[in-house]
């Protein structure tokens, strides 16, 4: 693959630590912005590695063409901070890869977090001293720095997932991954491209790269929905009235659904079943034309119903067919192996029309199989194509590829990839037992990926700091989630996606995207604003869960709650 700014050299020059560290934060997005903000603030020395060149996170790494949010940009910032959020002028209903990055680099600028983020250092190990009750933490920058405590701020999308397709290094032209774009501008013009994939990456990518390329050619493993964004640019208006709200629409957010003020706005308290067709599908049509998530928000079974779900389902096809002229692409375009919602909604902006283009094809793996990558091209079962550009759009290996990328040794040497062989397992998304003092920004068994991800890391962040004040104030410095409820976590996570029907997907919600990945759901589905309420449950139950002592070495005594 082309040489893209992951695979720079890494710094080689080691920084001299002087003292163990409270904090190592791994990762300098959303999530390790807002945790190092809040660990100063509550009098912890801490400081962030991040494996890029610049912080960012998700937003640093996915520099592709047409990449932007699915979230709107005014739900998608930080609520801590009424002054940042009065400060800053979003531009657009979904905002793009660039202004987002530009709004990260204000929000580090303001709060002077640069002085403690280190960037081209990607944290390769762990190792926790049950008698020091400290981490020994390594970076490929060559540093060793021990702390009290390691926080995992890596977030859930990437660890890019490039599949393994034989004969890619025999390939002569240009090889990109979404996920890992250049900084530098990448010229389509003039070229035959062929883009791998068609989830969200590639939903955004493939109408941009169409503007450019002479010939562009999509090959889709799974046919997804894609529901219009219709982004626009703002309004003083919108802005204002966003700001004069500000209180109740951070609030609302807490304690909705998916993270956004307009959650519940839009739910209609029945069955889809109970409105005949007619009036079903006016209300789907005018969901349609509010853009964004809101088709699948309409009622309150299209998650859990079968039947309820494949009247929106059915809807959106009705779409697809009336837009692309094409039948066999139409049909091909029209997803028939999942419910609606199951999967990450995708917003696009104008997909389907893309496929009307003479010069954009599409090619259904499922009927003509991509068998291997040849100089000139890729060779299906039927035909091989030849291309100047290969873009993976292939996704990430999601929630759990961040977390076991770093050798993780707990107590008694076990290692996080030995624990988590048959599948993630956490208390409530936070800590995984058998290795204390490490937490988990919005991690496996937290409903951040169901939602607006920055409500979730601010919750986390908050929940931590608050922990870790709890235990200075008590004179403890061990924190560990049980064996007991850690399995009874487990069980309710996988009890309440049980419940709908979200588990019947073939998604990256339960890695099923990854070859050898084991096969287990793993967000909690029950929306942000219950799972806050089940994690404040816990504090007002003096941490149960949860035992605290003052390291291995004094356990006997530990608090088990």
């Amino acid at each position: 693959m082309t040489r893209t700014d992951s695979q720079q050299p890494p710094t080689t020059h080691a920084r001299k630590w002087d003292q163990p560290l409270d904090a190592v934060v791994v990762g300098a997005g959303f999530a390790g912005l807002y945790m190092l903000h809040v660990l100063r603030e509550a009098g912890f020395r801490a400081v962030v590695f991040e494996s890029g060149e610049d912080i960012g996170g998700t937003w640093f790494w996915n520099r592709y063409p047409g990449a932007r949010c699915d979230i709107e940009s005014l739900d998608y910032s930080y609520k801590f901070s009424d002054a940042l959020q009065r400060e800053w002028q979003w531009t657009e209903r979904y905002a793009a890869q660039e202004e987002i990055l530009r709004y990260i680099h204000f929000v580090a600028d303001r709060l002077d977090l640069r002085r403690d983020i280190f960037p081209n250092s990607r944290v390769t190990a762990a190792r926790y001293d049950e008698r020091a009750n400290t981490w020994t933490v390594r970076t490929d920058a060559g540093d060793v720095v021990q702390a009290r405590l390691v926080i995992m701020a890596t977030g859930n999308l990437s660890t890019t997932n490039v599949p393994a397709i034989p004969g890619r290094e025999k390939f002569h032209g240009e090889q990109y991954h979404t996920g890992h774009w250049p900084k530098t501008p990448v010229d389509l013009k003039g070229k035959r491209v062929a883009v791998i994939g068609t989830g969200s990456s590639g939903i955004q990518a493939i109408p941009e790269i169409a503007r450019q390329a002479a010939q562009l050619t999509v090959f889709q493993r799974t046919a997804n929905y894609c529901l219009p964004a219709l982004n626009h640019p703002l309004t003083e208006s919108e802005r204002a009235s966003y700001r004069d709200q500000f209180a109740k629409m951070r609030d609302t957010s807490r304690a909705s659904i998916y993270g956004t003020p307009y959650s519940e706005d839009l739910l209609l308290h029945r069955s889809a079943l109970a409105d005949d067709p007619e009036t079903r599908n006016r209300i789907y049509q005018e969901r349609w034309e509010l853009g964004g998530g809101a088709l699948v928000r309409s009622y309150n079974d299209l998650l859990t119903d079968p039947a309820a779900n494949d009247t929106a389902a059915e809807f959106i096809r009705s779409k697809i067919r009336a837009i692309v002229k094409d039948a066999k692409t139409a049909a091909a375009l029209s997803p028939n192996d999942h419910h609606i919602g199951t999967k990450r909604i995708c917003l696009g902006t104008n997909y389907y029309e893309t496929f009307n283009e003479p010069h954009v094809s599409l090619v259904d793996l499922k009927s003509e199989p991509i068998e291997e990558i040849v100089k000139a091209g890729i060779r299906t079962s039927k035909a091989t194509y030849e291309f100047d550009v290969l873009v993976f759009a292939t996704g990430f290996d999601a929630l759990t590829g961040s977390l076991l990328r770093v050798d993780f040794e707990g107590r008694n040497g076990q290692r996080l990839s030995e624990k988590w062989a048959a599948g993630p397992r956490t208390y409530l998304g936070l800590m995984t037992n058998g290795f204390p003092n490490l937490f988990m920004m919005t991690g496996p068994g937290s409903p951040a990926v169901i939602g607006n991800v920055i409500v979730s890391i601010e919750q986390h962040g908050d929940w931590i700091t608050q922990c870790l004040a709890h235990m200075r104030e008590q004179r403890l410095d061990c924190v560990e989630a049980t064996l007991d409820a850690e399995n009874a976590w487990v069980e309710r996570v996988n009890t309440l996606a049980s419940r709908t029907l979200f588990p019947r997907a073939n998604s990256w919600y339960l890695g099923a995207n990854i070859p050898g990945k084991p096969r287990v759901f793993i967000p909690y589905v029950s929306g942000v604003g219950q799972y806050r309420v089940e994690c404040d449950e816990v504090v007002r139950a003096n941490y149960k869960g949860f035992a605290f002592g003052k390291g291995t070495a004094d356990r006997a005594t530990a608090e088990a709650h």
